[in-house]
């Protein structure tokens, strides 16, 4: 009787597992941009920390042509910790973006993290 408990008890468990698999939704890989639409290298930071747009919580946001912007279609935690040393919330990042700007907000299409530059420590 106990043999036969452990036995249901890994089918159970073997059962579980392969549905938790099959359910978990696979990660499309990033769109690359639009070849057709020019790419724009920008300054991206935290809104509210950085670039002084109004907020209580920390949003991402870029700067294009002198004037800040919120960003719709990633998300300041999309792109590393924003609290890190070289974080959104702490520091201005270069992007590669696409996309417009809509009702006040930039919606992207594209958006790349540009690597930090270094210390120079």
């Amino acid at each position: 009787m106990k043999s036969l408990f452990i036995l249901l008890l890994l089918s159970f468990s073997a059962v579980s597992m392969t549905r938790a698999q099959q359910a978990a939704p696979v990660a499309a890989a990033p769109a690359g941009p639009d070849a057709s639409k020019a790419v724009r290298v920008v300054d991206a930071a935290c809104g509210q920390c950085r670039l002084g747009l109004p907020g209580k919580s920390c949003d991402l946001a870029i700067r294009l042509d002198g004037k800040a912007y919120f960003v719709d279609g990633t998300t300041i935690d999309s792109h590393g910790d924003a609290h890190a040393a070289d974080g959104f919330c702490q520091a201005i990042r270069q992007a590669r973006v696409q996309g417009e700007i809509v009702d006040n907000r930039f919606r992207a299409t594209y958006f790349q993290l540009l690597p930090a530059a270094p210390s120079g420590k």
